[in-house]
């Protein structure tokens, strides 16, 4: 390979989907054409601002804080300063630096591969498309803080851990940035257990819960933590209800995991009634939360009403006509 063949890649056939080949090529170029993979892994890894922050955020909330309790360090604004290193010796120095060297050949023996699983990349593997279907279902932000993709990675991440039961499910996932993702790794293993008895709550007296397992032939979908059924009462052909697995009463008591699935098992059906009723024109979605709303199975369920052209004889207004003499609105002008 010749000077002028790759200066010709470099400036008209590289093709820049992200940093990686030009940062590889000046490593090469700076190190006599050669460089282990690590070597260029830890050169990207130098370029990258999200690593940097995650492990600023590390030094200063975690790390910094420990020592400076402890009395070891002080800070002044974002430099840390080691209490007593003038009176230190240069033998002391190197004693003490290598009795930190001896603690972390200790742990790292000890702890192995587990140190670093909480950042590692290959924990679970989740599909492109999967992920893509996330990220979408998010409008590609994070679904905690709701930063964009744009301006900070997001991580597809497990709702509930799969050390906990948690499924490998599109309803079982979110999109989190790296650090909502790293705070939530932090919650205790108390916490999530708490959070798989809250889903497994069922009442024995209720319509919707005694229906998972005593009347299953009826449910015509369903994922991890949400299920689909057919009206017993339809108002129209199609109508449909999804209902959330756990006993929970309305919509306001569902968790962000139960709204994702029930969201997810809409979308499907809709794509299911479009496919094999043409006459379908439209949709109503609703719930009755509270007995002044009308609700009287006290298990929440979101409605799903297909809509056809002619079904009435004014639909405008929709969901305003649950109040007589409301829908019309424009005739109130």
């Amino acid at each position: 390979m010749k000077f002028e063949e790759i200066k010709k890649y470099i400036t008209e056939d590289m093709s820049m989907s992200h940093v990686y080949q030009p940062v590889m090529l000046i490593e090469l170029l700076k190190n006599n054409g050669i460089a282990t993979e690590e070597e260029i892994a830890s050169v990207i890894l130098n370029r990258d601002p999200t690593q940097l922050d995650y492990y600023i955020d590390k030094v200063k909330n975690m790390v910094g804080k420990v020592l400076n309790k402890n009395g070891i360090t002080t800070k002044d604004k974002n430099k840390h300063l080691l209490i007593g290193f003038d009176g230190l010796t240069k033998e002391q120095t190197e004693e003490l630096i290598n009795l930190c060297r001896d603690k972390l050949i200790q742990y790292e023996h000890k702890r192995g591969d587990k140190i670093w699983e909480h950042r590692a990349t290959d924990r679970e593997a989740i599909s492109g498309s999967v992920r893509y279907q996330v990220l979408l279902r998010a409008g590609r932000r994070c679904e905690s803080c709701g930063v964009s993709v744009d301006d900070k990675p997001i991580d597809v991440d497990h709702i509930i851990p799969r050390s906990l039961g948690g499924k490998n499910d599109i309803s079982n996932y979110q999109a989190l940035c790296w650090e909502c993702n790293t705070n939530k790794g932090n919650r205790d293993k108390t916490n999530f257990n708490e959070l798989e008895k809250l889903y497994a709550h069922r009442e024995e007296d209720c319509l919707f819960c005694k229906l998972q397992s005593s009347d299953r032939a009826r449910i015509i979908e369903e994922n991890t933590l949400a299920y689909a059924i057919r009206d017993g009462f339809a108002v129209t052909e199609y109508h449909s209800l999804f209902i959330p697995k756990r006993h929970v009463i309305d919509y306001f008591g569902l968790t962000q995991a139960e709204i994702n699935a029930i969201n997810q098992l809409i979308h499907i059906q809709k794509a299911y009634l479009d496919g094999v009723d043409k006459t379908i024109d439209g949709y109503n979605i609703g719930m009755n939360c509270g007995e002044t709303a009308g609700q009287s199975v006290w298990h929440c369920h979101v409605h799903l009403i297909p809509r056809r052209k002619g079904d009435v004889e004014r639909p405008k207004g929709g969901v305003r006509h649950v109040i007589p003499n409301k829908g019309h609105y424009e005739d109130k002008k």
